[in-house]
């Protein structure tokens, strides 16, 4: 006997009595690739289905379970219907022992596992994979995407591997990711409202690791809401790795990107983690490191049409094109974007950053990359690191470029500049640029004025070593007592409660660097 039909007529009776209405019970689905029948009922371990067009053909409704058995094989693509709600997710997940659920998509479809026009899903616990005998453009492990839609809330990914996805290298032909949410349509306006990715990781996927996609002109402004990156591993993967686009108040926090292969042509840009057409984005406690893009190759990066972006308590290593791209393309004008404009960079950490020596671009990697009209940058409490050099390494730690136009007003203050070779500073036409309270250690070439710099040793608390992965390595740029950059730092300019290491920071004048105790 179907329990959820005899509930639904209960419903039905009820409501044609006036009586209140009785809630469906959900139901939990199985699947087993070995011993199920898509002829069974599905709803014990002993009835499960066996292939995955049986669960796509079937609409679950809110508050069922669908459970693949772990240990199993499944081919082909899982592309499931219906929606749950907040109180009622759907919920995808293994039983039993044994490996992960693999879903292997084998490049036939653009993505592997596909939600579309759905909300209300939790899923979790799955192998995803799409390799196909030829690279294709588009190629996803996971598409998230909305069509003519309106708004979908409460979809969460936690604990997914994804894996051997070969999409496009080039972006401009379409590119390729392990997890992609998407929204567009021609006639109802759709976005994302609660989403999650959690505890995920995607290897050796092709171009990308996890985008958000949305509306990102301002003439369209409709944008993401309570979106979440958090406790992902991106490793092998060349291309970008965390991109929200459209989103507001998106959080980034606590992902690994690295082991970035060079496998992007010459002609393609990318970075680490960065926003880009989003309006107060905080991204902080990740790591980004071996990033080997031809051009660009940042850590992290705060791109055009972004307001109030803040990065914060990262750290950044061993990335060829440098530590962090501030950018904003001048030929992009209102109403279609809004510029770049309150960017905040603070008590992050980068070490060994803008490797760049082959390709079209070597030679040019600076730490900093300030390029294009951006507008009040603030920069301060950071601890940039630069071991002796390669002759053929970029030397530039700030370089003020053009992208039609430059920077204006950019505030560098209580960072730690310290450097076993030698650095230089680039401003070319930007203008306003103030430097306040820096630490500047080693050989610095076009040191930009600032009156209250500090030149001595910070007397870092332990030797840093180039090369060390996990936010730990960090405990290192703690100060020794006595050190001088112990109260030499300026008033903060913004409100900053602790430091790098969750310090509250309640000292006057402050330290400079990313020790505030």
């Amino acid at each position: 006997m179907n329990i959820r039909k005899v509930f639904q007529g209960a419903v039905l009776i009820a409501m044609m009595a006036g009586l209140p209405a009785v809630a469906a019970v959900p139901n939990t689905y199985y699947i087993d690739a070995l011993t199920g029948k898509d002829t069974n009922s599905g709803l014990s371990e002993q009835q499960a289905w066996r292939s995955l067009q049986q669960v796509n053909s079937h609409v679950f409704e809110p508050g069922d379970q669908i459970r693949f058995r772990a240990g199993r094989i499944y081919e082909g693509q899982l592309k499931p219907q219906g929606s749950g709600h907040a109180q009622q997710l759907i919920t995808i997940d293994q039983y039993g022992e044994g490996y992960k659920p693999r879903i292997q998509g084998n490049g036939v479809m653009p993505a592997t596992l596909y939600l579309l026009n759905a909300e209300g899903w939790e899923i979790r616990n799955l192998d995803i994979s799409n390799y196909g005998p030829d690279v294709k453009a588009h190629r996803a492990g996971v598409l998230v995407q909305l069509s003519d839609y309106g708004i979908a809330s409460n979809i969460y990914l936690k604990n997914i591997d994804v894996h051997d996805v070969n999409g496009s290298l080039v972006k401009k032909d379409g590119g390729g990711a392990g997890i992609i949410f998407s929204n567009g349509g021609r006639h109802t306006r759709s976005k994302f409202d609660s989403i999650l990715v959690a505890d995920c990781t995607i290897k050796r996927c092709q171009r990308n690791g996890i985008l958000v996609n949305g509306n990102w002109s301002r003439t369209d402004w409709f944008p993401n809401e309570h979106v979440v990156i958090r406790g992902n591993l991106i490793e092998g993967v060349p291309g970008d790795g965390i991109v929200p686009t459209g989103c507001d108040g998106v959080l980034v926090e606590h992902n690994i990107m690295r082991d970035c292969p060079r496998l992007l042509p010459d002609t393609e840009s990318a970075a680490g983690i960065w926003p880009w057409s989003c309006d107060n984005a905080l991204i902080q406690y990740n790591e980004v490191s071996d990033h080997k893009a031809p051009w660009d190759g940042q850590g992290f990066d705060s791109d055009w049409n972004c307001n109030n972006t803040v990065i914060q308590y990262n750290y950044s290593h061993d990335n060829d094109g440098g530590f962090v791209l501030v950018c904003d393309d001048g030929s992009a004008k209102a109403p279609q974007s809004c510029g770049n404009k309150g960017t905040i960079i603070r008590y992050n950490v980068s070490m060994n950053d803008g490797l760049r020596t082959t390709g079209k671009h070597a030679g040019f990697a600076p730490v900093f990359h300030i390029t294009g009209p951006v507008v009040n940058t603030r920069i301060y409490n950071n601890v940039i690191y630069l071991p002796e050099r390669d002759i053929k390494m970029d030397s530039t730690l700030v370089e003020m470029g053009n992208w039609f136009g430059y920077a204006d007003s950019t505030y560098f203050a209580n960072n730690i500049f310290y450097t076993l070779g030698t650095a230089d500073y680039i401003t070319n036409k930007s203008k306003r640029n103030v430097y306040s309270n820096n630490l500047y250690f080693g050989r610095h070439l076009n040191r930009p004025a600032d009156k209250a710099a500090v030149t001595k040793d910070p007397q870092f608390r332990a030797a840093p070593l180039t090369g060390m992965h996990g936010m730990e390595a960090l405990e290192a740029f703690r100060l020794q007592p006595g050190s001088p950059a112990l109260h030499k730092g300026a008033a903060l300019p913004d409100k900053t409660v602790k430091d790098l290491y969750g310090t509250p920071l309640l000292l006057t004048p402050p330290n400079i660097g990313v020790d505030g105790k």
